[in-house]
């Protein structure tokens, strides 16, 4: 798993794409990196967003998608990300 793999299945930014306040599915996530700059990366991201019954079963996955921008230290780790 890269570096950039292990943010993004962490970072609370990719809940900002969910359409029905549901979980980012973490084993469905994809990510393309479209863009490099001195100060960072754009990635696509791609997921399905995991709806709940209230009984705790799975309901429902949607497809949600957007842009991120992860911002690198001068070592090129990832130390924030925005979506944009």
């Amino acid at each position: 798993m890269s570096s950039i793999e292990r943010y993004l299945r962490n970072c609370r930014e990719l809940t900002h794409f969910c359409r029905r306040n549901g979980w980012v599915d973490n084993t469905s996530l994809r990510f393309t990196i479209i863009k490099e700059s001195s100060d960072g990366l754009v990635v696509d991201v791609e997921f399905d967003e995991l709806l709940l019954e209230s009984s705790g079963c799975e309901s429902k996955r949607i497809p949600c998608s957007g842009q991120v921008h992860l911002f690198l230290d001068r070592l090129g780790r990832v130390v924030r990300a925005e979506a944009m």
